[in-house]
């Protein structure tokens, strides 16, 4: 990074969610808090209010864990992807962007598919949670049970789809991927091994149609 070319060397940090893509705050790093954030694994910004490094979460416990630094092409910003434990913001929301009282996010909706997925994979690791809940429940039915709602789920959306049951279709479709998410955590997949697949087929897609056009 070129600290020296901001005047009070402090370059700006964007922290994105790195399951959800949703962009959580901006803050600022001098180079010992790039490298204090490098050592530990944790953002650490430095504050120019308090002038001094501190550690997002040191007071209330919700860390960001680094999943990864991005440069941008001058070297004078950082985008990093981290994992958050807790809302972000102070004031109990989970973005800085966000208002307590929006109905609307700043994030794509896509996004909540990744924050439900993050969801059910903790039902699944940690049940005693919440015990009483219908995901927790599945789990404890185990894979047959799993992958018969799954397929009930899938035949509900093909007969709303076909009747032009667009009302009935929206919430059979979301059935559909909720128990998908379970029966991928069941297997011990996840959403990004199931993109990967895509990535990789759309790349194969994508060259076809290279080597046709030349």
């Amino acid at each position: 990074m070129d600290f020296a070319k901001m005047p009070d060397g402090l370059i700006p940090v964007i922290v994105q969610d790195a399951h959800t893509g949703q962009v959580l705050m901006l803050g600022y790093q001098n180079r010992e808090a790039q490298q204090m954030t490098r050592q530990t694994g944790r953002v650490t910004f430095y504050s120019r209010s308090k002038q001094r490094l501190w550690t997002k979460g040191e007071t209330s416990g919700n860390y960001l864990t680094v999943v990864s630094e991005h440069e941008d092409c001058d070297q004078d910003a950082l985008l990093i992807r981290a994992i958050p434990d807790g809302p972000t913001c102070h004031r109990g929301t989970t973005s800085c962007f966000e208002q307590p009282d929006q109905t609307t996010y700043p994030a794509p909706a896509v996004s909540f598919i990744a924050e439900l997925e993050r969801l059910v994979q903790r039902r699944k690791q940690f049940p005693e949670e919440d015990p009483a809940s219908y995901t927790a429940s599945l789990f404890r039915k185990g894979m047959p049970k799993i992958a018969q709602k799954v397929g009930e789920e899938a035949v509900e959306t093909v007969i709303d789809a076909v009747g032009g049951n667009l009302a009935g279709l929206k919430g059979e479709a979301a059935d559909l991927l909720y128990h998908l998410l379970v029966l991928l955590a069941e297997s011990g997949l996840s959403l990004e091994d199931v993109v990967e697949v895509l990535r990789q087929r759309h790349k194969t897609i994508a060259q076809d149609g290279q080597r046709r056009s030349e």
